[in-house]
């Protein structure tokens, strides 16, 4: 779960790719750079993630058989809601729980 920032969309085959600036990562199990790809797998803009807009993003870290792709996907299951100071704190609130 991060606060991230759409930099770019770019459809990539069947999948779109946002580069996205890390803002604050609230939980996270694997490690996260100041700019990643986010992969959706549709071409549909499902969610809609605008550019320059601000998001609170749960995705996964996926990474196939061969270990040849390591990538952030946001899944159908995934959460993108546009990021605000109340959506920061109810996180900042249940990542000290969990």
């Amino acid at each position: 779960v991060f606060h991230g920032r759409i930099v770019a969309r770019r459809v990539v085959g069947q999948e779109t790719r946002y580069e996205v600036e890390v803002k604050a990562p609230y939980r996270q199990r694997f490690p996260l750079v100041a700019r990643e790809y986010l992969w959706v797998p549709n071409t549909c803009g499902c969610p809609a993630l605008r550019q320059g807009g601000d998001y609170l993003l749960m995705a996964r870290r996926h990474v196939n058989h061969e270990h040849t792709l390591n990538r952030i996907l946001l899944q159908d299951d995934g959460y993108a809601r546009p990021w605000t100071p109340r959506e920061a704190r109810l996180v900042r609130e249940a990542a000290r729980h969990c």
